[in-house]
């Protein structure tokens, strides 16, 4: 590939050099750089790529594509200037893997929660519908059926270019992508033609990054407003900052709602520990999908695929086959055992309180409710009394332990948690910091019928702590000790 390719509909200030030099590969990582290839240079939260330009023309890097020129720009390099390289760099990479998205209907979904259960249940319908699709999700990646781990909710430019074109190769009609605030914020989705952008909620998260709700809200917003006239915008009414999303938009706007006047309505008519019996469209339809947080999950997917053009009936029938997501609301039974184990993502105020007004909501008879949560470490503090708060309010019996700590003191992240316990309600709770500890000893501290939600790590396999990840699964601890609790 020449350069002139590599930077067609790119926006630049200045090029020096020539545009006629043949491309290897693309990186904003000059540690990668190798003879023939182009170096980004970034400006990132942590480090600037312009301190690295001398590094990768030392590489080998024939090509620099920068905001701003060295002092004495090096003869033999060409030097493309552009007014925003983290934005251009989508562009470039789109450019460089063939402009893959030009093939593919792409499907976006933002919001605090609900987006990769939104992302999944998409993919099961559309691939038993007979359209092989893909899907980039926080829990993995998916080409067809063929699984990829996942790093980021949405990768960055060069993964996620890449992954487009290996769906186009592979065949895909469909990508159902997940769209985080982060990588609206960090153009990692500049220049995707998205048919369909979804808004499923926004809730209190991810404040240490974006700084305010008011600057979150704006990050999310961004999906919106770069749509055009043929695009779709499909957004959650019930949820107060809807109207805010797709106020500025291009696109055409639909509604759903369980509560307010939508496009697309829904009902509960029943909610239980085995599924969901929904009105959807003048249909009643069972779900093997719990929770009223997931009556919205699916009349957001019954809407979108709709929109998509797929026929409604079969739409609803293969969302009534499905099986949940991993980690969400997922729940977890052993044999013998009358007790009811809940593992779920649940990592924010709001979906901690979805989840457990779902369970409270199931919860006729009154049986006991035992949390098991904690929070993040290097993540949104402010969140931490809260949470402690929502989970003594809706809960029995509360035991805070350890989430991922990060580089954190877990017993500092307790700490602020407890803050958020009124001393009234502090008889209530437990600080175990070991997290399995905490688990076996909500199962022993259970009674016959007792449901157990442990909340914060849903599908993860492990848990890091000071930079290494070491095994760890909510879900098999759970049945496990569910096991032991009951021999």
């Amino acid at each position: 590939m020449k350069l002139t390719d590599l930077l067609k509909k790119v926006p630049r200030l200045e090029i020096r050099g020539s545009v006629e030099r043949e491309i290897r590969e693309v990186h904003q990582d000059s540690r990668k750089i190798e003879k023939g290839d182009v170096f980004v240079a970034v400006k990132g939260t942590q480090t600037d790529g312009h301190q690295f330009i001398d590094k990768a023309i030392n590489n080998g890097a024939d090509v620099v594509v920068c905001e701003q020129l060295p002092s004495m720009p090096d003869p033999e390099i060409t030097f493309v200037l552009v007014e925003n390289s983290q934005r251009e760099f989508s562009l470039i990479m789109s450019n460089y893997y063939g402009n893959p998205t030009e093939k593919l209907i792409v499907v976006g979904v933002t919001g605090t929660n609900g987006k990769s259960t939104a992302v999944n249940l998409l993919h099961q319908i559309f691939q038993s519908m007979g359209y092989t699709s893909g899907m980039i999700s926080t829990i993995h990646n998916k080409i067809g059926h063929e699984i990829s781990p996942s790093t980021h909710t949405t990768p960055g430019p060069g993964q996620l270019q890449r992954l487009f074109a290996q769906m186009v190769e592979y065949g895909c009609e469909y990508c159902f992508m997940e769209v985080s605030s982060h990588s609206l914020v960090q153009h990692r989705v500049t220049g995707v033609p998205f048919k369909l952008a979804m808004f499923t909620n926004i809730t209190h998260d991810h404040l240490d990054y974006h700084g305010s709700f008011d600057e979150y809200i704006r990050a999310k917003k961004i999906l919106f407003d770069h749509l055009t006239p043929e695009a779709i915008s499909l957004i959650n009414s019930d949820d107060r900052n809807a109207k805010v999303m797709v106020q500025n938009t291009d696109s055409q706007v639909k509604r759903f709602a369980l509560k307010r006047m939508a496009d697309y309505k829904a009902r509960i008519l029943e909610n239980t520990f085995t599924g969901l019996l929904l009105e959807i469209d003048g249909e009643e339809v069972w779900f093997r999908l719990l929770g009223s947080f997931n009556a919205y999950n699916i009349l957001m997917v019954y809407a979108a695929a709709v929109e998509l053009g797929a026929d409604k009936q079969e739409v609803l029938k293969y969302l009534s086959a499905v099986q949940g997501v991993n980690g969400r609301f997922e729940v977890i039974r052993a044999p013998k055992s009358r007790i009811t184990g809940i593992v779920d993502y649940a990592h924010t105020p709001d979906a901690l309180q979805n989840v457990l007004s779902t369970i409270s909501n199931i919860n006729q008879s009154g049986a006991k409710v035992i949390t098991v949560v904690g929070c993040g470490g290097d993540r949104d503090k402010t969140k931490r009394p809260v949470m402690a708060r929502i989970a003594v309010d809706l809960s029995d019996q509360v035991i805070l332990t350890s989430d991922n700590p990060r580089t954190e003191n877990p017993e500092t992240i307790l700490d602020q948690m407890m803050e958020g316990v009124p001393v009234s309600l502090r008889k209530k709770v437990l600080r175990l910091e070991n997290r399995k500890e905490a688990i076996r000893t909500a199962t022993r501290l259970a009674d016959r019928d007792s449901v157990i939600l442990v909340a914060g790590k849903g599908h993860e396999d492990y848990q890091e702590i000071q930079g290494v990840k070491y095994p760890f699964d909510d879900r098999k601890v759970l049945q496990e000790a569910l096991i032991e609790s009951n021999e």
